[in-house]
C-alpha cells in the first residue's frame, strides 16, 4: 500500500516539473526571446521596459489562463469519462460545451457583453452549459432513475442539435459578430482582463477540490452502476452533482477560451494508461497535465508562425488526435504480440 502511494507522489512530482517546464518554455519563447536567468528579474521585481511588459501583461496571464482552462477542461473529460465508463466520453460528445457555445453565442449576437459587462460571456456560457446538461437529464430519466446509456445517446443528439443552431445563427447575424463568433470558435488564450483570470482559476481549483469529495463515487461507478448502489452509493445525487461540476467547469472554459477539442479526451485517456484508474490520483494528475498540454499548444501557436498566431483550438486536435492514434497504435500492436 505504501508502495502505491509513494509512486502516486512520485508520479505527481513529475507532472508538476513538466508543468514548470513547460511554464518557462513559454515564458522565454516568442518574437522577443528572453534569457531563463532574466526571468526572476521580471517577474518578481517591479520595472519597465518591453520586456517586463511582454511577460507581466501577455505571456503570463495567457499562460495562468491556459493552466486554468486545460486542467478543467481535463477535469471534465475524467469525470465524465468515470460516470460513463467510456474512455471517448468527453464535453464535446455530451453537448455539454455546444450549450455553452450557443450561450456564448447567443450574448455576442445580442451585444450583451456591452450592455451587462465582462461577466456575461462566463456567465452565459456556464447557464447554456447547464441548460444542456438539464435537458440531458430530463430527458434521461426513466422510473425515477438515471439510465447512463440513454444520457450518452441523447447528448450527442444534443451535440449535433447545438452544432446545427451555431450554424443557423452564423448564417442570419451580421458580418460583424458572424466574425466575433468565428474568432472565438477557433480558440485563443489572449484573454487581458485579470479579473476574468482570476475568476476562472478560483473555479477551475475549487472544482478540483470538490471533486475529490467524490472519489468512493466515481470509483464505485467503475464496478457498474447497480454494483455501486450496492457499495451504498447514491448514484444519482452523485451523478447530479458531477454533471453540475462538469457543466460548471465546460462553460467557464468555452467562455473565456472558445471551443478548444481534444484536451477532454486525450489527457484523461494517457494518464489513466500511465496513473491507473484510481481517481485519487487521476484527477489530480489529468489537471496538471491538461494545463500543460493546454500551455504547451497555446505557445506552439504564437511562436510557429509568429508574427501571425494559430487558432489554439487547431493545434489541439492536431496534436492530440496525433498521439492518440500514435499511443492506441503500439497498445494494439503489444497486445497482439502478448
Amino acid at each position: 500500500m505504501q508502495k502505491k502511494y509513494l509512486k502516486w507522489l512520485l508520479l505527481i512530482l513529475l507532472f508538476i516539473v513538466v508543468a514548470l517546464i513547460v511554464v518557462i518554455h513559454s515564458l522565454t519563447s516568442g518574437d522577443l526571446k528572453i534569457s531563463i536567468s532574466d526571468l526572476p528579474r521580471l517577474l518578481f521585481k517591479n520595472g519597465d521596459g518591453v520586456d517586463f511588459t511582454i511577460i507581466n501583461t501577455i505571456r503570463l496571464p495567457r499562460i495562468i489562463l491556459g493552466l486554468a482552462v486545460g486542467g478543467a477542461l481535463s477535469l471534465s473529460g475524467v469525470i465524465l469519462q468515470g460516470i460513463y465508463r467510456n474512455p471517448l466520453v468527453e464535453p464535446y460528445t455530451l453537448g455539454i460545451s455546444g450549450g455553452a457555445s450557443i450561450g456564448v453565442a447567443l450574448t455576442i449576437v445580442f451585444g450583451l457583453p456591452q450592455l451587462v459587462g465582462t461577466y456575461m460571456l462566463p456567465l452565459s456560457g456556464f447557464l447554456g452549459a447547464l441548460v444542456t446538461v438539464f435537458i440531458v437529464y430530463s430527458l434521461s430519466i426513466r422510473s425515477g432513475k438515471i439510465k447512463i446509456q440513454t444520457m450518452l445517446l441523447v447528448g450527442v443528439m444534443v451535440s449535433f442539435i447545438a452544432s446545427s443552431f451555431m450554424m443557423f445563427l452564423l448564417s442570419t447575424t451580421s458580418s460583424e459578430n458572424i466574425h466575433s463568433i468565428i474568432f472565438w470558435i477557433m480558440g485563443s488564450l489572449d484573454e487581458p482582463n485579470s479579473k476574468l483570470i482570476g475568476t476562472t482559476v478560483i473555479i477551475s481549483v475549487s472544482s478540483l477540490l470538490l471533486s475529490y469529495l467524490f472519489v468512493q463515487p466515481l470509483n464505485a461507478l467503475r464496478l457498474g452502476e447497480e454494483k455501486a448502489r450496492h457499495l451504498g452509493i447514491n448514484t444519482d445525487i452523485s451523478i447530479k452533482i458531477l454533471f453540475v461540476i462538469t457543466s460548471l467547469l465546460t462553460g467557464i472554459c468555452v467562455s473565456m477560451a472558445g471551443v478548444i477539442g481534444f484536451v477532454g479526451l486525450i489527457i484523461p485517456h494517457l494518464i489513466r494508461l500511465i496513473t491507473g484508474s484510481d481517481f485519487r490520483i487521476l484527477l489530480i494528475s489529468s489537471f496538471i497535465t491538461g494545463g500543460s498540454f493546454l500551455v504547451l499548444c497555446d505557445t506552439l501557436a504564437r511562436t510557429m508562425l509568429a508574427p501571425n498566431e494559430l487558432p489554439i483550438g487547431v493545434l489541439t486536435g492536431m496534436i492530440g488526435g496525433t498521439v492518440f492514434i500514435v499511443v492506441l497504435n503500439r497498445i494494439n500492436k503489444k497486445s497482439l504480440i502478448d
